[in-house]
């Protein structure tokens, strides 16, 4: 399990890997689009809408 920040709000959801996808069902529940990873030594971002890495 990886921890996913949301850019909006700063909501921590665990990533798509668990079995509950907490930060891709805050973009559904709340269209906060973009996630960045929690993680220490990463540094890249995720658009939900897009299905982009940035």
């Amino acid at each position: 399990m990886h921890l996913r920040t949301c850019l909006t709000c700063g909501h921590n959801g665990c990533c798509d890997s668990s079995p509950r996808r907490h930060a891709r069902a805050h973009f559904g529940a709340d269209g906060h689009p973009v996630v960045v990873s929690a993680e220490p030594g990463e540094a890249w971002r995720w658009c939900w809408v897009d299905d982009e890495l940035g």
